[in-house]
């Protein structure tokens, strides 16, 4: 039975790269802080090898590791979600995304106007959702006109209550952008819809009901070349939103974390039960959009332990040869000043072939691209080197 998951802990990263200077990320260490600041326990994480990787003050490591551990680095220029999954799908950028940490030009703002029909548009800045909410929430109320912003992240972020544009016409007006504004040199990694509800005071984001556009991939990803293998490939989470659908067979989207690990539950057993080749990328996004954006340490904390408590069971259902990876796609360290991704190495832990072995630094995420394909016997060259080289 050929069974290969990968898990991706959104923003879960075990601190900083050579080259996180360059990103204004010198110092951060998401596990290493959390660690330290609360003194988390991830019991299955630690048996599996997590403190093998580097020294954590409150995850050991143990003699004899049930998978095999290492980390990898991140080589595209950026630190956003976009960037992290395309390199781990073997995509190289020579190039970041664009960003606007001042907001967008003029050209932009009016291209924007022009064909989405909006008379207008709030706030156009980097900011926090939640707070550019709760500030602009009331005028946008009173004058129709969507709230547009960013982030540190390459991305164009629309907010509108659905009583004011509804849920449809939004992604209509994202579709637009991603099509018609945000290409060419402004082409960001994500047109995000970010729609919300609720009266003055009290407004709240609808998170179920957010919309990824993401910029189609350059090159060919991994997920293609196990199609073309006949191997059945399954999304869960924000996977298939950040390839714009490319790749994937079937696709779950998930509301937090804990759906996310029933869904991967259930469609494991389902592969296991079917006997067909099965790859199944799945991405836990809370620790990054609801603890690192909110520099939220001890919320982060729980949510690792949460997943931590999960891992028993998803082993247990793990058939002989199949394979196990748990990795992240960059940093978001809540103990920082700022409410941004961070520039880190991420873990990595493969289980199911030889255990206890020395990964090492890996030089690129590709390896994870070449590791799969490997597993499946696909044709993909993307300069990766596969994990069981060193097994």
């Amino acid at each position: 039975m050929r069974l290969f998951i990968t898990i991706v802990l959104d923003g879960v990263g075990i601190g900083e790269q050579p080259d996180a200077d360059q990103y204004e990320d010198a110092g951060s260490d998401t596990l290493g802080h959390i660690s330290e600041r609360t003194g988390v326990k991830l019991p299955n994480l630690e048996r599996m090898g997590l403190g093998c990787i580097r020294p954590l003050t409150s995850v050991g490591a143990v003699e004899e590791p049930l998978a095999s551990y290492g980390r990898m680095t991140e080589i595209s220029p950026g630190k956003d979600s976009t960037t992290g999954h395309w390199e781990l799908s073997g995509i190289l950028l020579d190039r970041p995304f664009p960003l606007y940490p001042e907001g967008f030009p003029d050209g932009v703002v009016e291209s924007f106007c022009m064909e989405t029909g909006c008379s207008g548009l709030l706030g156009n800045r980097a900011a926090s959702g939640t707070q550019i909410i709760a500030e602009l929430g009331d005028r946008h109320v009173e004058s129709g006109h969507p709230i547009v912003y960013t982030s540190a992240d390459s991305v164009f972020q629309v907010a509108a209550h659905t009583d004011v544009i509804p849920l449809e016409d939004q992604y209509e007006i994202c579709r637009l952008t991603r099509e018609r504004v945000c290409v060419g040199e402004h082409g960001v990694g994500r047109v995000i819809a970010r729609p919300f509800h609720g009266e003055s005071g009290s407004y709240e984001r609808i998170s179920a009901a957010r919309k990824d556009f993401s910029i189609r991939p350059v090159a060919a990803t991994v997920q293609e070349a196990l199609q073309t293998a006949g191997v059945t490939t399954v999304s869960i989470g924000k996977i298939k939103d950040l390839f714009s659908g490319v790749g994937f067979d079937e696709a779950y989207k998930t509301r937090s974390n804990q759906q996310g690990v029933r869904t991967l539950l259930a469609r494991a057993r389902e592969a296991v039960h079917d006997d067909r080749p099965t790859f199944i990328w799945i991405n836990l996004v809370d620790f990054d959009q609801e603890y690192g954006h909110r520099n939220d340490v001890a919320g982060f904390a729980s949510a690792l332990e949460a997943f931590d408590r999960s891992l028993p069971s998803l082993i247990a259902l793990l058939p002989e040869g199949a394979r196990l990876t748990i990795t992240a796609d960059h940093g978001n360290d809540p103990t920082t000043p700022n409410t941004d991704h961070s520039r880190e190495y991420v873990p990595l832990l493969y289980y199911g072939a030889g255990k206890g072995l020395n990964l090492g630094t890996r030089a690129s995420f590709r390896d994870h691209a070449a590791t799969a394909a490997n597993y499946f016997g696909a044709s993909f060259a993307c300069e990766g080197v596969p994990f069981e080289d060193f097994v």
